[in-house]
């Protein structure tokens, strides 16, 4: 079977998506409900590090896509 993208793209593309799940496990914790207050929801973790790293997971997995090899 061929695929339409090399090797190394494949591989690119398997690295960025890592990084996003990456981010996406960063936002991830404790909700606040109805009747408690859980004031983690505003961690700089789970407002800015994971949404970062996504985004350049996001940015990562497009530059993957694109590249090429020089000859």
């Amino acid at each position: 079977m061929k695929y339409n993208l090399p090797k190394l793209n494949a591989i690119l593309v398997a690295v960025a998506f890592v990084i996003i799940v990456a981010g996406m496990f960063l936002m991830i914790g404790e909700p606040s409900g109805a009747t408690e207050y859980n004031p983690d929801i505003f961690s700089f973790r789970r407002i800015t590090v994971g949404p970062m790293i996504s985004f350049f997971g996001f940015l990562f997995m497009i530059v993957a896509i694109l590249w090429r090899r020089k000859k």
